[in-house]
């Protein structure tokens, strides 16, 4: 799927596509599912030509909280924010894409397209993050669609598909009956920047946290093992073939497995923002 911004001027205002209001988080219902809720902020200064940054909800689905606490970092780089909703009624797999369910990285698609035609944001090269299974969403479509990413910021996945063709998906990349049409290319992957985001006190096997033998084998027990793990496979497999690609890894001061805690005193917010859009 090709996104195609297109110029605040150029659109066909009606009375369901006037301009839309700067400034202020907004609640939207798609277009083509009126099921399918999202939340939209656009900075004062507009959306044409901006850069398109997606916060992706974890389990909790705590998506209002992901869309008013990025606002003020939008606002600050003139970005506009996309954070989908994911119910789990209907994405009961979003984390993994949707092999059952709703496919949850079509459904952005169409989220990043309708952005793009109402704001004439630029959605040639789109700007994630995702929190815990959103983390684990937003990796997983970096792997799916290279090309349609500019750089990721993972916050404290639980575990991560692995760059290795050799081992199934999700847990690797080798190809899946159940993801049709999704092909995994690391000739393509491995070019895009990538920056995990862990609390240093995020170091508890919790219930939500995958427990099974080959992850714990494969990619270690914690969330910090097993981020440590991917960023290093990544280098690895980026070095191999000439790339000298950016992969981080941080710890986040005083952060328990928390969304909240992690922004209020782990600085997430200013460390997703600074990986994403500062230059150098």
């Amino acid at each position: 799927m090709i996104f195609q911004a297109i110029p605040v001027s150029a659109m066909d205002i009606t009375p369901r596509s006037k301009p839309l209001e700067r400034g202020t988080v907004l609640q939207r219902t798609l277009r083509v599912d009126l099921h399918q809720k999202y939340y939209l902020y656009i900075p004062r200064s507009g959306g044409n030509n901006a850069k398109i940054f997606i916060t992706v909800h974890g389990i909790s689905r705590n998506v209002s909280e992901h869309a008013k606490k990025f606002a003020d970092y939008a606002e600050e780089f003139g970005v506009v924010l996309i954070a989908p909703y994911f119910p789990s009624d209907r994405f009961p797999d979003y984390q993994r894409l949707g092999r059952k369910g709703k496919r949850a990285d079509k459904v952005l698609n169409e989220i990043v397209s309708e952005v793009a035609q109402l704001t004439g944001a630029n959605a040639k090269k789109l700007y994630l993050f995702g929190y815990s299974g959103g983390a684990q969403f937003v990796h997983r479509y970096m792997l799916a669609y290279p090309n349609h990413v500019a750089k990721i910021v993972l916050g404290a996945p639980g575990w991560y598909t692995l760059p290795n063709p050799a081992l199934a998906f999700p847990i690797g990349i080798q190809q899946s009956q159940s993801l049709p049409q999704v092909q995994f290319n690391p000739a393509q992957f491995l070019h895009i920047p990538a920056c995990v985001l862990v609390g240093e006190k995020d170091n508890q096997r919790d219930a939500e946290l995958n427990k099974s033998a080959k992850i714990d084998k494969l990619q270690g027990k914690t969330r910090i093992e097993r981020g440590r793990h991917w960023v290093e496979e990544m280098t690895y497999q980026a070095r191999a073939k000439g790339l000298s690609t950016t992969y981080a890894f941080h710890l986040l001061p005083d952060s328990p497995h928390s969304f909240s805690i992690s922004m209020k005193r782990g600085g997430m917010g200013e460390k997703t923002f600074d990986f994403l859009f500062s230059e150098g």
